[in-house]
């Protein structure tokens, strides 16, 4: 089935926040019924001399890790082309862009991109639902977007210049489920949740997998609803445990999965705790403490990989930035090696032209092979990772 154009309502817009550094073909059916800005479509992206590539999400606020991460991804990977002599024959430059992970600032953001007409692509945004704000200027402009987190299954959907190097979260859902139920041999699931769209409809696929499968053998026992940031999740986990779950899925990010398991174990030590990739951070570690020992969740990508090129690069970026890449970090540095791979194939930067050549490169990266469907969308292999003494290890 070939791709529609979702019609998205846009946010308001605010001040632009500036910019931050540091930090053959399958066509898609385009049914958008906004004024189609042609001019854009078809254009040479950049200066005579650079590429110019926008990297926007949360470069400050709560969410920050994930943008600073972004951006010193696609920075590593600029710098690695720009010392084999960049793509053809140009300097790459990375623009950061912070969104502080709100539709607001994201539409201002993507406005100001498309209105530039110098970048050869966004990848970005962060959040499921603020990249569903800013897809839909992309793909009236012709813009490449490719977000390395978005997992909101109608994001794609907005049109065939809209990408993400991430799975679809039914199937990272499913994969939780899998390791609360299978894998932990819990039945008595409880389900806490940030009050987000994200946690809303992952927490929701949760409820509707155990329920409609009854091989799992499991029940969801509760569901708990929580403002994203708060210090004090005691009097939802309390409700959790008083309905008798054994293992809490956690539907955020790690500043949920940390305070959730501090606090989690204090009032029922032997209860497990099971999160996403979005979770897959060293500041869960450095938040939680011994409080996270044992937490599971799947990733997409393990730093911890014995692949020597997978070691290559978390070592290369681990000294240069002081941590190791999480998961999503790593898909924003493969998604910027797929931009540049379709540039260089395209021979120009030419974004109807970069676009095709998308749909048709497989693409080996650190974050395993990629090849995008007639969607948009990709298919990875889960990695079941757990806390253990500390570190990031494999579950056995």
């Amino acid at each position: 089935m070939k791709k529609r154009i979702l019609s998205v309502v846009l946010a308001g817009t605010v001040v632009f926040s500036g910019l931050l550094t540091g930090c053959g073909s399958t066509e898609k059916k385009t049914e958008n019924t906004a004024t189609e800005k042609t001019e854009s479509k078809g254009e040479e992206k950049g200066s005579e001399d650079t590429i110019k590539i926008a990297v926007a999400g949360p470069m400050t606020g709560d969410n920050s890790e994930y943008g600073i991460g972004f951006n010193n991804a696609a920075t590593m990977m600029a710098e690695q082309w720009n010392e084999k002599g960049g793509v053809l024959d140009k300097e790459i430059e990375i623009i950061a862009y912070d969104d502080k992970n709100t539709s607001e600032e994201a539409t201002t953001i993507a406005q100001k991109i498309v209105s530039d007409k110098e970048a050869a692509g966004v990848i970005g945004h962060f959040a499921s639902g603020v990249c569903m704000t800013a897809a839909p200027i992309y793909q009236e402009n012709g813009i490449i977007e490719i977000s390395p987190s978005s997992s909101h299954p109608d994001y794609s959907g907005i049109g065939d210049y809209i990408f993400r190097n991430n799975t679809i979260i039914s199937k990272e859902a499913a994969a939780s489920v899998d390791i609360a139920v299978n894998d932990l041999g819990k039945k008595n699931v409880g389900i806490i949740s940030i009050m987000t769209d994200w946690g809303t409809n992952t927490s929701q696929l949760i409820k509707e997998m155990i329920e409609e499968d009854d091989s799992l053998g499991a029940t969801v026992v509760a569901h708990e609803e929580v403002m994203e940031g708060s210090d004090d999740y005691t009097p939802a986990i309390t409700k959790l445990n008083e309905a008798g779950a054994d293992v809490i899925i956690c539907c955020g990010m790690y500043n949920l999965v940390a305070p959730v398991a501090k606090q989690a174990k204090q009032i029922n030590p032997d209860v497990e705790i099971v999160g996403f990739s979005n979770a897959y951070s060293q500041q869960l570690i450095e938040l939680g403490g011994e409080a996270v020992e044992g937490v599971c969740f799947p990733v997409i990508f393990f730093s911890e990989s014995d692949d020597p090129e997978v070691k290559e690069y978390v070592d290369t970026f681990t000294e240069k930035y002081g941590a190791a890449p999480s998961a999503l970090t790593s898909q924003a540095y493969d998604s910027v090696g797929l931009l540049l791979t379709a540039i260089e194939k395209a021979g120009t930067t030419d974004s109807e032209k970069v676009k095709d050549a998308l749909y048709e490169i497989e693409y080996e990266g650190v974050t395993g092979h990629t090849k995008f469907d007639e969607n948009g969308d990709v298919d990875k292999e889960f990695v079941k990772v757990t806390i253990k003494d500390g570190k990031f290890v494999k579950m056995d």
